[in-house]
């Protein structure tokens, strides 16, 4: 297994820092040999990157990209609660949810941003069960969110 933090250098992904959470969570939790991860929205430093519904505001590209941030935040989510990100044996599972308009079907082409930064990042222990449901609305506006399982060393 590659290092991950050898791996984020040469893909030139940088894990963000993650402001404290502004509602009643915590950023994950470890139950046995599983983390569960809060859900993440694309934002970068407390500010929502990407606002609006796929198929409305949103373009499926747009959609793919704000998937990837929320991804990458629930990354970052990871390694402030593990500390390392080596300690990560695999993704088991991610939920992707998507603000649609009506008649938009294409959740899974826009969460496939989060499910190719994972695999971008572990390789084919990135790759997981998931799901890509649409939503009515999601918190501030936010056109994703996600959250993940993880399987622990």
């Amino acid at each position: 297994m590659a290092n991950i933090d050898g791996v984020l250098k040469a893909k030139q992904i940088v894990v963000p820092e993650l402001p404290q959470p502004r509602f009643s969570y915590i950023p994950g939790r470890i139950a046995g040999k599983l983390i569960y991860v809060s859900g993440q929205t694309p934002t970068k430093g407390g500010v929502l990157v990407y606002k609006g519904k796929l198929g409305r505001e949103l373009a499926i590209e747009e959609g793919y990209q704000a998937a990837r941030l929320a991804a990458l935040n629930c990354v970052a989510e990871l390694k402030l609660v593990l500390g390392d990100l080596n300690r990560v044996k695999q993704i088991v599972k991610l939920n992707g949810y998507v603000a649609s308009a009506e008649g938009f079907t294409q959740q899974p082409r826009v969460i496939n941003g989060a499910s190719d930064l994972l695999a971008e990042i572990w390789g084919e222990q990135g790759k997981h069960a998931r799901k890509a449901i649409g939503v009515f609305e999601l918190p501030d506006g936010a056109p994703v969110e996600v959250e993940l399982i993880a399987e622990l060393r």
